[in-house]
């Protein structure tokens, strides 16, 4: 898409063991890759097979990263927060860390009080306030007339989003299924509305 000053891509261990090496130093797309999001932690117990690999490559590396989180809503977000602060520290390369959200909850008013609980406590402990990704659909139909002071990521791959105005919007995911070197699985595109390097 046009008309973005930066392009970043967020990575799990869906793209099993990446070659961060191949990537950014031997075929330089440190040039076109502006940042990085890795999957820290989900729920209160998991942590990602990768992140610990991903983040050390990336910061030695040197290159803008993030940690995200991916929220269980049917569990307490206060032991999630825990979880995720036990496995990311902030650095200087870091980017905000990221509460993503993709499943529904008991209704929509607990699962809203749970985000901000979780974005709360992350907040207070790192200083960083927190961006919410989640799908074009939760955006429009469950947050829009809240987060007023929060800033969005939104996953949409049909079409650019009438919303993407919103100063809220930041960062948009407009491709799963993207290819590049030293990845064997494909990977998210994003495109953002801040220069980040």
């Amino acid at each position: 898409p046009e008309g973005f000053p930066a392009f970043g891509i967020d990575v799990s261990h869906h793209q099993g063991k990446i070659d961060w090496e191949k990537l950014f130093v031997k075929e330089r797309y440190d040039t076109i890759i502006h940042f990085v999001y890795c999957k820290a932690t989900e729920g209160s117990d998991h942590l990602d097979t990768q992140w610990e690999k991903n983040r050390a490559e990336l910061q030695e590396l040197h290159i803008p990263n993030g940690a995200y989180h991916f929220f269980s809503p049917k569990t307490e977000p206060r032991p999630q927060a825990a979880h995720f602060l036990n496995h990311w520290k902030k650095t200087d390369l870091d980017l905000p860390p990221v509460l993503d959200v993709e499943s529904e909850g008991f209704s929509d008013e607990d699962l809203i009080a749970k985000m901000k609980i979780w974005l709360t406590v992350v907040e207070d402990k790192t200083g960083m306030r927190p961006i919410i990704y989640t799908s074009l659909n939760f955006f429009e139909t469950k947050f829009i007339n809240d987060f007023k002071n929060y800033k969005f990521w939104i996953a949409a791959y049909s079409r650019k989003p009438a919303c993407i105005d919103d100063s809220r919007i930041i960062h948009w995911q407009y491709s799963e299924s993207g290819e590049l070197p030293g990845f064997a699985e494909k990977v998210d595109f994003n495109v953002s509305k801040i220069a980040l390097r």
